[in-house]
């Protein structure tokens, strides 16, 4: 499979260049050439298949022949060592939960699938590759477990001090090893900032090579199409017209879905469920996109002003707007909202969300209102003790912590406090 940028003024590549890379040389993203839909046996017997055997399927396309069959396989099968469960909550509204991993947010499959990638294409390989990545909360500490003492990788870490909550930045924060954390003063669009300008200094990219983590990079953001592959499995037989609601911030997840509804997946609709970080829910009223400064809120993952992965959509819907708009419906919710739906959640379902599939619950009832013979299905992103502050005093009730929280949380955290790209690049340059 080639690839190519998204920018057009960069030369096609390889699904391994793409990865160890991370951006083109025009500093676009990476597409796939073509995306070839699976055959429709696939998915009238999909619920036959395994986790592994139709995540195989649905990725290998644009792996092989650079990752060869039996490896990619053994990576899949290392990927996904964990459930993907849905709980249905009424005859209208499911939950799609993605926090089952190691650092219990959906994140972890991602980056573990990257990680074993880049493991791969580097066991022969006596250079280092640096791995930069920007994160406004679970994308640190699924890239760091998943890269954890991976060879000839070390990994450094860019969150926003302050606006990640505790538990996020233990897990970013108390590893060790090859992992390194740079505590940011300023917000998430800071922290993308720094990484984007450090991809663009000629100094840094001639001494070291630097690849992204972030959902830029493909080996994060196509694996993230299994979610979608395995909540239809499971509705399949009991639903027809399945629409998904995406607590949105970067758009890697949505954009996913989008690909594996290309690759034959029956997806009726998509929500782009936004907090008060709302560029496009405001762009698909407008048709004017308008990246603004982030807001900080209680679901923090979502806290972007300008999602980097919105190209990646545009490209799939071929830059037609109506198109998109067909395809697409976004919802933006502020904070307070957000507390009555996790509280609404608990009494109606007894079900405790955390707030980013409150925000996506939020999403697939405004959807319901016009569209009521369709079955939403939230992703509920990160287990609710990642926000324990938040989701405790909403519900008034007391979470135990799974066995995941508890390895961290006592842990002393270990950060480098930088304010500015200055000290971004010192650091790399050290």
């Amino acid at each position: 499979m080639n690839y190519y940028s998204l920018n057009k003024k960069a030369p096609n590549t390889t699904f391994k260049n793409a990865v160890v890379k991370g951006l083109a040389p025009d500093k676009g993203l990476y597409f796939p050439k073509s995306i070839m839909p699976l055959s429709k046996d696939f998915f009238d017997n999909i619920e036959q298949l395994t986790n592994a055997e139709i995540a195989y399927e649905t990725i290998k396309q644009f792996v092989l022949p650079e990752i060869p069959e039996v490896e990619l396989k053994n990576i899949v099968e290392d990927t996904l060592s964990f459930e993907f469960p849905i709980v249905e909550l009424n005859k209208n509204i499911s939950t799609l939960e993605l926090f089952h991993g190691p650092t219990m947010a959906f994140k972890d499959v991602g980056a573990r699938f990257m990680a074993r990638c880049l493991g791969y294409f580097n066991q022969d390989i006596t250079n280092e590759v640096t791995v930069l990545v920007a994160t406004s909360g679970d994308t640190g500490g699924a890239v760091a477990n998943g890269f954890l003492g991976v060879k000839g990788v070390n990994v450094v870490i860019l969150y926003p001090s302050g606006k990640v909550s505790d538990i996020q930045e233990k897990q970013l924060t108390t590893l060790g090893q090859n992992i390194t954390a740079l505590e940011v003063d300023g917000v998430f669009d800071d922290c993308q900032d720094m990484v984007k300008r450090a991809f663009l200094d000629e100094e840094l990219t001639n001494t070291m090579q630097l690849t992204s983590a972030n959902s830029i990079n493909v080996a994060r953001w196509l694996p993230q199409m299994f979610y979608f592959m395995f909540a239809y499995k499971q509705l399949k037989s009991k639903y027809k017209n399945i629409v998904f609601s995406v607590p949105s911030g970067n758009f890697g997840n949505i954009c996913a879905g989008m690909m594996a509804q290309k690759l034959g997946l029956p997806i009726k609709h998509f929500i782009a469920s936004n907090n008060e970080n709302n560029v496009v829910t405001e762009y698909l009223k407008t048709e004017c996109y308008n990246p603004k400064p982030s807001v900080q809120t209680i679901s923090n993952a979502m806290d972007v002003g300008n999602p980097s992965n919105f190209v990646r959509i545009q490209e799939i819907h071929k830059n037609n707007f109506k198109a998109l708009q067909d395809n697409l419906s976004s919802f933006s919710f502020s904070d307070t909202e957000t507390k009555e739906a996790m509280l609404e959640i608990h009494n109606d379902f007894n079900y405790v969300a955390d707030p980013h599939g409150a925000v996506g619950y939020l999403g697939a009832k405004a959807y319901l209102k016009g569209n009521s013979n369709a079955h939403c299905v939230f992703l509920e992103t990160a287990h609710p003790t990642k926000f324990l502050d938040v989701v405790e005093n909403v519900i008034n009730k007391k979470i135990e912590l799974p066995d995941q929280i508890k390895s961290v949380i006592h842990k002393e955290k270990e950060s480098i406090k930088i304010d500015t790209y200055k000290g971004l690049k010192k650091y790399l340059l050290g």
